[in-house]
């Protein structure tokens, strides 16, 4: 797949031929912590970047948060893997809207994505989406923070979903939770 310039904005055409595109995974060996989103966003799937809709807060967040030093582009993947942070998702398809993935598609998402941490073995993995989590672990009363389990031999760390769809987190309470995350990685 050709990767597109993040910054210029897709024509609705474009955006529509991104359905069912796959965004690479951003992994590697000196990963602390590995985020899991849902699936890519048409933005995303267009771009060939993770997490690439202008709206998205996570580049925000991760800076406010103290994971890097100013706000990132989607397209910096190498900075963002010199924070130590990979990406990917439950499922590797693009859509508009998470709500058109099927739930047995998250479940199903969990045997690769324990591929991927089996290989890269990153200390920490957090789940951007606390309804996604639940689907995927059968954990209906699981809560944002620190789960007792471990997926993989890697802690388990459950996050807000960034998109800027979701309004149930401002950003001073995503920049809180992320920020949770981050100060516990430097305790370790």
């Amino acid at each position: 797949m050709t990767r597109r310039p993040a910054h210029t904005t897709p024509r609705r055409e474009e955006l529509l031929a991104a359905y069912g595109r796959t965004v690479p995974d951003l992994v590697g060996a000196d990963m602390s912590v590995l985020l899991v989103g849902i699936n890519p966003s048409l933005w995303s799937g267009h771009a060939g970047y993770h997490f690439a809709r202008p709206a998205n807060r996570l580049w925000r967040t991760l800076h406010e948060a103290g994971f890097t030093d100013r706000v990132l582009h989607p397209s910096e993947t190498t900075e963002l893997r010199a924070a130590g942070i990979g990406i990917t998702n439950f499922v590797r398809r693009a859509t508009a809207r998470a709500d058109e993935v099927d739930p047995d598609e998250i479940r199903a998402g969990v045997a690769r994505l324990r591929r991927v941490v089996r290989t890269w073995r990153p200390p920490v993995v957090a789940f951007l989406g606390v309804t996604a989590y639940r689907i995927a672990f059968n954990a209906p009363k699981a809560a944002v923070g620190p789960q007792d389990e471990l997926f993989e031999g890697s802690r388990v760390w459950l996050l807000p979903n960034p998109s800027g769809l979701n309004a149930h987190y401002q950003q001073p309470q995503l920049n809180e939770a992320y920020g949770e995350m981050r100060a516990a990685l430097g305790e370790g």
